[in-house]
């Protein structure tokens, strides 16, 4: 019988919960815990069961576990990162890949160099909503894509975040929600040139962030504008993608799994629907990742891909800082 993985998950909030309970489904994997709240450590124990634990990250390393997942506060994934990797561990780290371009940067130095594998989380990749929408792309249905809009709009985000880092850190709300600079990259297989951004901080809330309201826009070397907007307000939550073509549309509900298509060549539109768990969307996640470890696949996210969301989301603080367009540097 072949040994079971050690996988190490570092931090337990709110996401790094959910993978240690996923994580828990698997056979192949033993699953162990690095969080300095005790409380936080007793009461996924109470629920899941007793797993080792370890006192510190750097104890942690000291036993070369065979996978780190992290899933810590983002100021921290570069430093923890680096440092699984230097030890020959294989790395997951929950996205944003990190607070900085400049520390994106040294993560993936490190993957180039380590023996391990580095793999951002990404998971709308997995979602079916944007595997549709990746397929409408590919067979040509949209035509040449010319516009794609994101609307995310999220008080619950500040709810879940047991740190309240949004509150200590100027423009978290691009590193919340980098998954849309991601995601139409992968989607649409371009880098933007400049980024422009205009945002504030307003309303009346228990929870909020600076800026708590954003709008992005992306241009391109081509006839392609995206456009993002980004809000810590709205209860309960939005999620939507709407991209268009030269043939046609799509509009995609992340919440209600309806799909609404529109094709210029009937002038008619019609309506899908899918439905699918959250959770299995990061069932597929780590499915793909431990192929990926063992060397059945390239990683879904590497730490190059995880450079351009980290580049956008350094240019649209620059942007919303200054005032003024920014140039994107990957």
């Amino acid at each position: 019988m072949a040994m079971k993985r050690r996988v190490a998950v570092v931090g337990l909030g709110s996401i790094g919960r959910r993978h240690t309970r996923l994580l828990l489904e698997r056979e192949d994997v033993t699953v162990e815990l690095v969080e300095p709240r005790k409380e936080a450590v007793a009461a996924i124990q109470s629920e899941f069961g007793l797993m080792r634990s370890h006192p510190s990250f750097e104890a942690m390393l000291d036993t070369r576990p065979d996978v780190v997942w992290i899933a810590t506060p983002t100021p921290l994934h570069a430093d923890q990162t680096v440092a699984a990797l230097d030890i020959g561990s294989h790395v997951f780290c929950e996205k944003p890949m990190s607070s900085t371009l400049a520390d994106a940067r040294r993560m993936k130095a490190a993957a180039d160099r380590a023996p391990g594998i580095l793999n951002i989380g990404f998971y709308l990749h997995f979602w079916h909503g944007a595997i549709r929408v990746k397929e409408l792309i590919a067979n040509g249905f949209l035509g040449n894509v010319m516009h794609a809009h994101a609307r995310v709009g999220s008080y619950t985000t500040l709810v879940n975040s047991l740190s309240r880092y949004q509150a200590k850190y100027p423009g978290q709300l691009f590193l919340d929600y980098s998954h849309q600079p991601d995601l139409f990259y992968w989607l649409l297989d371009a880098i933007p040139v400049s980024v422009w951004v205009a945002g504030f901080q307003g309303g009346d809330f228990d929870l909020t962030a600076v800026p708590n309201v954003v709008d992005l826009v992306c241009e391109y070397d081509r006839t392609l504008l995206t456009t993002v907007h980004l809000n810590y307000m709205q209860l309960p939550e939005r999620h939507e993608y709407e991209i268009v073509g030269d043939r046609g549309w799509v509009i995609v509900d992340v919440f209600t799994g309806c799909v609404r298509l529109g094709n210029r060549q009937d002038g008619k539109a019609r309506v899908e629907s899918f439905a699918q768990e959250r959770d299995d969307i990061f069932r597929a996640e780590q499915r793909a990742f431990f192929e990926t470890t063992d060397g059945k696949r390239q990683p879904e996210t590497s730490g190059s891909d995880g450079l351009v969301s980290s580049a956008i989301c350094e240019a649209a603080l620059k942007s919303w800082q200054a005032r003024e367009r920014v140039p994107v540097e990957v």
